[in-house]
């Protein structure tokens, strides 16, 4: 299990550096000067690969924490009862930051469009909500707060 759990950290990392940049080219792309076509369409085409990228190492992530939780759910208590609800709140953190990569692949999809209206200062703030989403995730694994 401990190759497992290895792997399944790697890639989480992997898929959440993505989750990290995929936003800073977002902030680049919304600075943009309408008339630097050139650079615009480089960073699209960043971003288009490092979408790609992010999702297909989300895959083996997800893949191999499930094996992690059907592993464990055998053992006696896990996930059950008292102090096991953390377990719970770290699957809502995952279901989250799916739902982030699903809300990067619209905003990507609104920049090829080019019908992005926000702001580079929003999209600064959207690059932090992966780093809230990974430290409660780390939180509630390793703490196990409740």
């Amino acid at each position: 299990m401990l190759w497992v759990k290895s792997f399944h950290i790697v890639f989480v990392a992997s898929w959440f550096a993505g989750l990290f940049y995929l936003p800073r080219i977002f902030v680049n792309l919304a600075l943009v000067g309408p008339g630097s076509g050139a650079e615009r369409q480089r960073l699209l085409l960043m971003a288009r690969k490092l979408y790609r990228f992010t999702v297909l190492l989300s895959v083996p992530a997800l893949g191999l924490g499930l094996w992690l939780w059907i592993a464990y759910w055998s053992l006696p208590g896990f996930g059950q009862g008292p102090g096991n609800l953390w377990l719970y709140a770290k699957l809502l953190m995952v279901a989250v930051a799916f739902g982030y990569q699903h809300a990067c692949g619209g905003l990507l999809r609104k920049f090829e469009a080019g019908v992005a209206s926000r702001s580079h200062i929003w999209f600064r703030w959207f690059n932090e909500v992966p780093v809230v989403i990974l430290t409660v995730t780390v939180v509630l694994v390793v703490v196990k707060p409740f």
